[in-house]
């Protein structure tokens, strides 16, 4: 019996599905955390995070690197500003070495962290505020948690009509190409996943790297309403 090849429309949806099993993690934390009232302690609002991050990091073979909530100023007892944030095992990393369970974020132990006393000018942040949408932020390098080359997903979180923060999770890109490219290289023709500003993600065409500009025509198929499209050979001849 023949066997099928992958469609660009098959890869384009297993884009989708990927990210929309993400964003439904993070609406079950945002109603969770939405019980909370304003002024909430630290640490009432740290343990209840922590229960509800920590088995999506912890799963076989996870999707995420990172996840948590970020609290708008003033919304924990005596901050300006509050991650509740934690990044699961990793086999090697700069910052911590090898780990083999869920790490709390310390901004205390990181440098470079002063860009973070105003979070509200950060584009993870910034849009879910200004749209009160989910967001793809990326792919970009994370310096402050992990080193690697990831996608920030976001939400806001409202209580009382207020916005309170945004609860997310980093998904790195390696993660991403574990996932999606067998299914890619299941296709006839070369495959390409590129972001809004036509970098690519994943590449089957050796030609063609990560982080390199994809050509804007050719065939394209769109992964929904994300900020992510499939391009399919023969358009993907790398830009110059």
């Amino acid at each position: 019996m023949a066997k099928h090849s992958t469609t660009a429309e098959q890869c384009a949806g297993a884009v989708s599905t990927l990210f929309d099993s993400v964003f439904h993690d993070l609406e079950s934390w945002r109603d969770e955390i939405a019980l909370i009232g304003p002024k909430t302690r630290s640490a009432d609002l740290d343990a209840l995070v922590q229960t509800l991050v920590v088995p999506s990091l912890t799963r076989h073979n996870p999707t995420l690197l990172g996840a948590g909530f970020i609290a708008a100023p003033e919304f924990v007892r005596g901050r300006d500003v509050h991650f509740s944030w934690w990044i699961g095992p990793l086999e090697s990393n700069p910052l911590l070495g090898i780990t083999t369970v869920p790490t709390r974020l310390d901004l205390g132990a990181r440098i470079y962290t002063e860009y973070l006393r105003d979070v509200r000018k950060l584009e993870w942040y910034s849009i879910p505020e200004s749209t009160q949408q989910r967001h793809v932020t990326g792919p970009y390098v994370d310096h402050l948690c992990t080193c690697d080359y990831l996608f920030t997903v976001t939400i806001p979180v409202r209580v009382d009509e207020q916005m309170v923060g945004v609860v997310g999770a980093d998904i790195s890109v390696r993660r991403l190409e574990t996932a999606l490219l067998p299914l890619f290289l299941g296709a006839d023709r070369p495959l390409a996943l590129v972001n809004i500003v036509d970098r690519v993600v994943i590449s089957t065409e050796p030609t063609v790297q990560v982080g390199q500009l994809a050509p804007h025509s050719g065939t394209t198929v769109a992964c929904s309403d994300l900020p992510f499209r499939v391009l399919v050979a023969p358009a993907l001849a790398p830009r110059v």
